[in-house]
Order: C-alpha cells, then structure tokens, then sequence
C-alpha cells in the first residue's frame, strides 16, 4: 500500500500524533559551534551555530535519536530536519549549494 493510501486509512481510523518541534529538542543538546560543524565543515568561514539543518550530514546520530524520541513518545508522523533547508536560509550561513545533500540526507 503507499503512503498516501495508508495515512488516509489510518485517518479514517483514529486521529494520528505529529511529532513536535525540531528546533527545541535540538536545543536541550546543548550543540557547540563545533558540534555543529563536525569534521566536514571544521573550516567554514561562517558560523553554523543554529542552523539545525546542517546536523543530518553534522550530527546525524542527534537527529536520528530525537526522532526515535517522537516515536516513543506516541508519534505517528514524524517530520523531516528540514525546515530551513533552502537556498534563501541557508545563504545565511553560505551554505545554500548543499541544499539538494541537505534535503536528501533529511
């Protein structure tokens, strides 16, 4: 069955649990600019501090474990860490030609 055709089923159902937000669980980690940049992007001219998107190629374990931590709690859906991975937020950071790596690593 797809995706689609399987949500629309379970909907049917019952009321299905969406996680919560990324950005806030991220932050109990306590995240370093170097935990932020990890090996890859040691040498980045610009902070990377904050921008959480960057952890699923950083920091993937992180990433991986508060999702787990939603689907623990109950959830049924949980989101992708891609909230700001686009073109314009990442400019900000000078990240934006790792947005496609960004997005398919999420």
């Amino acid at each position: 069955m797809k995706s689609k055709a399987y949500i629309e089923q379970l909907l049917a159902e019952r009321i299905l649990l969406l996680d919560g937000g990324m950005g806030t669980m991220v932050q109990r980690y306590g995240l370093t600019e170097e935990d932020y940049r990890g090996e890859r992007f040691a040498e980045w001219p610009t902070a990377v501090k904050g921008c959480n998107d960057l952890l699923v190629l950083t920091r993937p374990e992180v990433i991986a474990e508060i999702h787990d931590a939603y689907y623990r709690s109950g959830a049924d859906i949980v989101s992708t860490c891609s909230f700001n991975a686009n073109a314009v937020s990442m400019a900000d950071y000078g990240l934006q030609e790792y947005v496609a790596e960004l997005n398919r690593a999420a």
